[in-house]
């Protein structure tokens, strides 16, 4: 297998993230991997694994915009707002389908989040999650995020005890927070009880590999047709052919002379990627350089 470019790890539940892509490094003998998207344990789906120079690529290829699919088990509220944590509070109330497509709108656009007490967002250089597993009262502040598109699974009449959703959203969006938000807004509790990751930027559920899978096909060809190369990962951004002149001068940090339209590029030099850079008023310089030998 190449030593550079992705691999789209479905996650299985019951893990960390940390574990899945120790999991990796340890099949697929690398020494450089990187992981975009953090999963809770409790979520599956879509985790894009950059491996070898690829690391350096992973905010142009893995875009902020994601896609969710979970359900929200109403009547309780939890204080980590997901299926794992204790129960805070109960009620009877539970909404009925119109009641949640009206409430959709609400969370579509800009809005304001409060992110979950359990969540690893900083308060005073500390997780905020180890200060509430510490009994810690923990006050989040709200922030703004962007949600794309919000939308209500086929649901039968009559109250729901559990409704599913998908979900598009931006940077920063916490998934439990809008399930515990939602219930609030139909007067119900609710919590998310199962939570899948289905898209990434380009990288998609249909290009996901399970652990199992990979383990079986490490040492075989077919492994090729769940590898991403970079140069593909990249083939969306206008390329630009260097010389080894300036591939070199490229590669110590210094602008190079080029003919080619202002605005960003990808570097190449002998079909292989050298750099992702700039080009401003004729002048190309380095925004990322990739240290990809012959043979690599």
């Amino acid at each position: 297998m190449p030593n550079h470019g992705f691999l789209i790890l479905d996650k299985p539940t019951g893990i960390s993230s940390a574990k899945a892509v120790s999991d990796v490094k340890r099949l697929l003998k690398c020494k450089k991997i990187g992981h975009g998207g953090t999963l809770d344990p409790l979520a599956s789906g879509v985790l894009p694994l950059a491996i070898g120079e690829a690391t350096k690529a992973f905010d142009y290829v893995a875009s902020s915009i994601k896609e969710y699919r979970f359900t929200v088990t109403f009547g309780q509220e939890r204080d980590t707002d997901d299926a794992e944590g204790q129960v805070t509070a109960e009620t009877d109330l539970l909404p009925t389908r119109d009641a949640l497509l009206a409430a959709l709108p609400s969370f579509t656009g800009a809005i304001m989040q409060t992110p979950p007490a359990y969540s690893a967002l900083k308060i005073d250089g500390e997780r905020a999650y180890k200060r509430a597993r510490a009994g810690e009262q923990v006050v989040m502040t709200p922030r703004p995020v962007e949600v794309h598109a919000l939308m209500l699974a086929p649901l039968p009449e009559g109250p729901a005890l559990a409704a599913t959703f998908t979900v598009r959203c931006g940077k920063g969006t916490y998934v439990r927070s809008l399930a515990r938000d939602i219930a609030r807004k139909v007067n119900s509790l609710g919590y998310v009880s199962m939570l899948r990751r289905t898209e990434v930027g380009r990288f998609r559920e249909t290009d996901a590999i399970s652990l199992d899978k990979l383990a079986e096909l490490v040492h075989t060809p077919a492994l090729f047709g769940a590898w991403v190369p970079l140069e593909l990962a990249l083939d969306d951004i206008p390329a630009i052919e260097l010389d080894p002149q300036q591939t070199l001068r490229l590669r110590q940090g210094q602008a190079v002379h080029v003919e080619s339209a202002e605005g960003r590029v990808v570097a190449r030099s002998n079909g292989r990627v050298a750099a992702l850079a700039d080009v401003r008023q004729g002048m190309l310089r380095p925004v990322r350089v990739f240290n990809i030998n012959e043979g690599d």
